[in-house]
């Protein structure tokens, strides 16, 4: 196997422009990058990688924390778009690297961690707050990032979101459209954004309709918080006819909840998320989920080009919501 000195000397080029010619530079010319690389492959040679990332002030790395506790991140649909970012960023030269941040420890203190120590390139943020002391913090070094939801930052920055508002006010609507009018709520704790807008498009169904948003209780995103909020709401005077989710998994503990009283069978009730255990549910969970086909690779390419240097304004997605009917929506309600 040649050395880099052995290669320039058999291509007659010096050893800088091997170099610059195997990393990829356009002050050297396509036709010598091409030769470059053919005599590269024909002699085995392959550059250093720490020299490589050294020469290019690059680490070639994209990190993701995700936080250790429950019901912040679903493995079924955050692995899947994790698997197909980390695809494609790596035929582009880039690795992803899924970061967990122990109990009791703060997300931007890893995000410091990785970004301090340059040691990551870009950074991809998940379940983002509305006032996000991580996305405050990357934008104040400078840093690429990406987040998988919006915040109420005044200064942009690229996002992939699913329209949670419009989502939920259709979802209290078609239920409104059915005769339904004591619509509940469980939601998600407040600070973060997809909680807050979810709870204002149910709010703003009911609004609209002339109709009360008293019924409304508030939960760990978790089966078990689901379940608190909904015995909550069920153990009110008059209670709910239908209950609109904020999640799945809260969901899911909402059913627990309608199984333990009388006339439970017949409340309706839908979640978000499209989680693939909803469809073995007993009833099957009537859902929503964020449209758009391989969402990896979008990530990925909202990544690539900030790295680029391409405006924040420029890299926003906000992705429609459709339903995926089953059975807990359109149970047949008690007299009432």
């Amino acid at each position: 196997m040649a050395n880099l000195k052995q290669l320039a000397q058999s291509l007659g080029l010096s050893i800088t422009t091997v170099s610059r010619a195997l990393d990829g530079y356009a002050d050297v010319s396509a036709a010598t990058r091409e030769r470059v690389r053919e005599a590269a492959e024909k002699t085995g040679y392959r550059p250093n990688a720490s020299a490589r990332r050294l020469r290019k002030q690059r680490a070639e790395l994209v990190a993701v924390t995700l936080p250790a506790d429950p019901g912040h991140i679903g493995p079924p649909h955050f692995l899947d778009m994790l698997s197909g970012c980390a695809e494609h960023l790596a035929s582009a030269g880039l690795n992803l690297v899924i970061a967990p941040v122990p109990r009791g420890e703060s997300e931007v203190e890893i995000c410091r961690r990785f970004v301090d120590g340059r040691r990551v390139d870009a950074m991809l943020l998940v379940r983002t707050k509305r006032r996000d002391e991580r996305v405050e913090f990357l934008q104040s070094r400078g840093i690429p990032f990406v987040t998988n939801g919006r915040t109420e930052s005044l200064e942009p920055h690229p996002y992939i979101d699913g329209d949670g508002f419009a989502g939920f006010l259709a979802a209290t609507q078609r239920f409104q459209a059915t005769g339904h009018r004591r619509i509940g709520h469980i939601a998600g704790p407040q600070e973060y954004y997809f909680a807050h807008v979810r709870r204002m498009g149910w709010q703003a169904a009911m609004d609209d309709a002339g109709l009360g948003s008293d019924l409304c209780a508030e939960g760990a995103p978790t089966e078990q918080g689901g379940y608190l909020a909904a015995l909550e709401l069920l153990r009110r005077p008059s209670r709910p006819t239908a209950l609109v989710c904020a999640t799945d998994e809260m969901a899911i503990g909402a059913l627990r909840a309608l199984r333990e009283i009388d006339g439970g069978e017949h409340i309706s009730i839908v979640g978000h998320d499209d989680l693939p255990i909803g469809a073995f549910t007993s009833p099957s969970l009537s859902t929503m989920r964020m449209t758009g086909e391989n969402l990896g690779a979008s990530f990925a390419s909202l990544l690539l080009r900030a790295i680029a240097g391409e405006p924040a304004a420029q890299l926003q997605e906000l992705h429609a919501i459709e339903f995926v009917d089953r059975d807990s929506h359109r149970l047949p309600r008690a007299a009432a």
